[in-house]
C-alpha cells in the first residue's frame, strides 16, 4: 500500500540511502528506550547523508522536497525508530514551514539556510508548564525585555525535543512594550543557556524533549525574527503532517511485526501457524484497513497542501473558508492518522499474545510510543470543536442565501 504514495525517482533515492540506516536504527532502538537517551549517533548519521536539510530548498543547498516527498520518508524513518523519527521531524518541518512562507527578514533566513545546508538542526521553543499547549492560546511566561539594541530573555520552555543536539531554539517570549507573542532565534553557544534533562516519561523516551532554561540570555534586535498575526496555534502549516507521518512509520513496524509472526508462529495445537485462524486473519485485516484509511487521509491532506501553495505562488489569493478547510484537512489527518497508529498496535498485540508485553518484544514499545501522538498539537478535541464550528457556519450561509 505505502509504495502507491512513492511518486518519484528522488524519493526513491532518498529511500535507498535511508534503507542504509535501518539495519543499526532498529538494532538500536531498544536500549534508547530502556536507557532514555538521546541517539545523537542517529542524528549525526542524519546529517552525514544529508537529510537534516531535505526540506531546504535547492537554491540555497537542500533537496528542496515538498511535504508529500518528505512524508514518504519520515514514515519510513519513523518505522525504524521512532525517538530518532519524532526528534528530527521537528527541525524538516520547521525548515521547509520558513522557507516557503519567508516570513523573515532576507538576510536572516539566508544566514540559517547556510547553516541548515552545514547540519544544522532547529526547533521551535513554545511549551510551558504554566500554559500547557501554545496551540490553545495561552500566553508564555517566558519575557523578552529590551535594553538598547538588545533583547535579555528569562523564561523556562518544555517538551523541547530534540534538545541535546539542536543546533538553534526558535523560542516564543511574551514582549510587554509591544503587547504580543514574539519568536526569538537563539544559538545553543548563547550565554545563559541551558538544558535542564527532565524527560523522564514512557513513550518517545530518547527524544530528549528537556526544559530549555534562558537565564538574562542577551540577542541582538534583529534575533526578533517573527510577530506572528495569530493568537492561537491555528494558522495554515502543512509541515506539521510530519508529525502523524512519524506515528504512521510506527504502526507500520507494528503491522509487519504481527504479519512476520502470524506466518510463522506454530503452537501445537494446530496444524501449520496462526496465520490460517479466521480471528488473525480479522485481526490483519483490520490492521491493513486502519493503515490504508490513514494513508489516505494523511497523503490526501499533503497532496492538497501541496497544490495549494502552488496555485498561491502563481498568484491565487486563498478566501477565509479555503484557508479554514485546509487548516482542518491537516488536523483532521493528525487526528485520523495518530488514532489509526494506536489501533494498530493494540490489534497488532492482539495477534501477538502475551509475547508483545515482554520488554524485549519491540510491540510494547510501539504501544507506548504511539500514545504521545495523542499530545502533540493539535490536540483531537480542538480539532474536532473546530469541524464542528466550520459546519454550523456553513449551515448558517446557506440559511442567509
Amino acid at each position: 500500500m505505502k509504495d502507491l504514495f512513492i511518486k518519484t525517482e528522488q524519493q526513491k533515492i532518498w529511500l535507498e540511502k535511508l534503507a542504509t540506516l535501518e539495519q543499526t536504527f532498529k538494532l538500536n532502538a531498544q536500549q534508547i528506550d530502556e536507557e532514555s537517551y538521546f541517539p545523537r549517533e542517529h542524528i549525526q548519521a542524519l546529517r552525514e547523508i544529508g537529510y537534516t536539510k531535505v526540506t531546504l530548498p535547492k537554491e540555497l543547498g537542500g533537496e528542496g522536497f515538498n511535504i508529500h516527498d518528505t512524508i514518504v520518508l519520515q514514515e519510513t524513518l519513523g518505522s525504524y525508530d521512532g525517538s530518532t523519527a519524532l526528534s528530527i521531524a521537528w527541525t524538516l518541518l520547521t525548515v521547509g514551514d520558513l522557507f516557503e512562507n519567508k516570513n523573515w527578514e532576507p538576510s536572516k533566513l539566508e544566514s540559517l539556510a547556510k547553516a541548515v545546508e552545514q547540519g544544522a538542526i532547529i526547533n521551535r521553543s513554545v511549551s510551558e508548564a504554566a500554559t500547557g499547549s501554545p496551540i490553545r492560546g495561552g500566553r508564555p511566561g517566558t519575557q523578552a525585555v529590551r535594553e538598547g539594541n538588545k533583547w535579555v530573555i528569562n523564561g523556562r520552555k518544555s517538551y523541547t525535543s530534540g534538545s541535546p543536539e539542536l543546533d538553534y531554539f526558535l523560542t516564543s517570549a511574551w514582549i510587554e512594550e509591544k503587547e504580543t507573542i514574539g519568536f526569538f532565534l537563539i544559538h545553543k553557544d548563547t550565554e545563559g543557556l541551558s538544558i535542564d534533562e527532565t524527560w523522564d516519561v514512557i513513550a518517545m523516551r530518547g527524544t530528549g524533549s528537556h526544559d530549555l532554561v534562558l537565564e538574562n540570555v542577551v540577542v541582538d534586535e534583529s534575533d526578533l525574527v517573527e510577530l506572528p498575526t495569530y493568537s492561537t496555534g491555528f494558522k495554515l502549516n502543512g509541515w506539521l503532517l510530519l508529525i502523524p507521518a512519524t506515528y504512521l512509520g510506527i504502526a507500520q513496524a507494528a503491522r509487519d511485526y504481527a504479519l512476520r509472526f502470524a506466518n510463522t508462529h506454530s503452537p501445537n495445537s494446530i496444524k501449520g501457524t496462526i496465520a490460517s485462524l479466521p480471528n488473525v486473519q480479522s485481526l490483519l485485516g483490520e490492521i491493513e484497513l486502519e493503515l490504508a484509511t490513514a494513508r489516505y487521509t494523511l497523503y490526501g491532506a499533503a497532496q492538497n497542501y501541496v497544490e495549494l501553495k502552488q496555485k498561491e505562488s502563481e498568484g491565487h489569493k486563498l478566501s477565509e473558508d479555503e484557508g479554514t478547510m485546509l487548516v482542518n484537512a491537516v488536523n483532521t489527518a493528525k487526528h485520523v492518522v495518530t488514532n489509526a497508529a494506536i489501533t494498530v498496535v493494540d490489534k497488532a498485540m492482539r495477534v501477538v499474545g502475551a509475547k508483545s508485553l515482554q520488554r524485549t518484544n519491540p510491540l510494547q514499545r510501539y504501544y507506548r510510543d504511539v500514545r504521545a501522538g495523542l499530545h502533540n498539537p493539535p490536540m483531537d478535541d480542538i480539532t474536532i470543536k473546530k469541524l464542528a464550528e466550520f459546519a454550523l457556519k456553513q449551515d448558517e450561509h446557506k440559511g442567509e442565501q
